[in-house]
């Protein structure tokens, strides 16, 4: 890796550029991967060669193993995950010798940093909902703490908060199989927080769901109003917002409001009560809140489970 030079932020957080070249800069870091992988594409024929397309489920072993030695288990997924997308993206879009992989600590941060050698800079896409390809960096923009270029456009760098982890981002397992499950479509603006509310109240009754109703209804109604403050655009056409509540086995009750954002770049801080109260609402009347990314990866959905308990007629 020879490039360490000034950076070109593309980040939700923008931060200072020294701030972001004392972040990125080598100078007293611990480095946890650093490796060079030679191409080897496969002459006249169009894609990736069997050779260069198996480097990044290889990948994605190596960095497991290294997070695992470095006692940072809760860093692996969100890890492998974009050190695949770089790699992928720049096996597919550069046409340098080599492609190196960088992967260290520094202060409170876990940097990626992948270099293809090619000096084009990535941009990131807008895909239709039926396109396959294209949705990459979307993801890096999704899962990373912040994300830029250097200024040749020869590396792309993201970064993971050490102190966070994405422990934040991994959906709050459901502990058994839904046996039924209601989907609610809400209106995308204000009037959604009451539609839920109401609407929730009778497909609890459906569900027949061994738990208390207003705990259940007031948790939806916070769901949905942290979708409505943060995540919806005033004014902008087309925008979706929905619920789908599930009752489990093991008598669990989930509910899941997804919103058109797929970010959520603040949600230690929405949980605690930092920033705004209605998820830090929820978890207090006994709620486990988690967020994931959707698989098109156009919007994100909140996720609160509550055990059944004493049942409200």
């Amino acid at each position: 890796m020879t490039t360490h030079l000034a950076v070109q932020e593309r980040t939700r957080r923008r931060a200072p550029a020294d701030a972001a070249l004392e972040m990125i800069c080598p100078r007293g870091i611990e480095t946890a991967l650093a490796l060079s992988i030679e191409r080897r594409p496969d002459p006249g024929v169009e894609g990736l060669s069997r050779a260069d397309a198996a480097w990044p489920k290889r990948l994605r072993r190596i960095v497991h193993a290294s997070l695992t030695y470095w006692g940072r288990p809760e860093l692996v997924g969100t890890a492998k995950l974009l050190v695949t997308e770089l790699v992928t993206n720049a096996f597919q879009h550069a046409d340098g010798v080599d492609i190196g992989v960088r992967m260290y600590v520094r202060d409170d941060y876990l940097v990626i940093e992948v270099n293809d050698g090619t000096s084009l800079a990535p941009v990131p896409r807008r895909p239709g909902p039926d396109e396959e390809r294209g949705r990459g960096l979307l993801l890096i923009e999704s899962l990373a703490e912040s994300w830029g270029v250097s200024a040749d456009g020869t590396t792309t760098w993201c970064t993971l908060p050490m102190t966070k982890g994405p422990s934040g981002m991994e959906p709050a397992a459901v502990t058994a199989p839904v046996l039924r499950e209601v989907l609610l479509h809400l209106p995308a603006n204000p009037s959604a927080v009451m539609a839920a509310r109401i609407a929730g109240r009778t497909r609890l009754t459906m569900l027949d769901w061994p738990g208390n109703g207003h705990t259940a209804v007031d948790v939806l109604g916070c769901l949905v109003d942290n979708a409505v403050a943060y995540s919806l655009t005033p004014g902008k056409a087309g925008q979706k917002l929905s619920a789908r509540l599930g009752v489990t086995e093991a008598h669990e009750l989930v509910i899941d409001v997804t919103d058109p954002s797929p970010r959520f770049p603040n949600f230690t801080d929405a949980i605690d009560g930092t920033l705004g109260r209605s998820l830090w609402k929820a978890r207090e009347l006994g709620a486990r809140v988690s967020w994931f990314v959707t698989p098109d990866f156009e919007g994100k959905t909140v996720r609160a489970i509550i055990k059944p308990g004493e049942v409200d007629r």
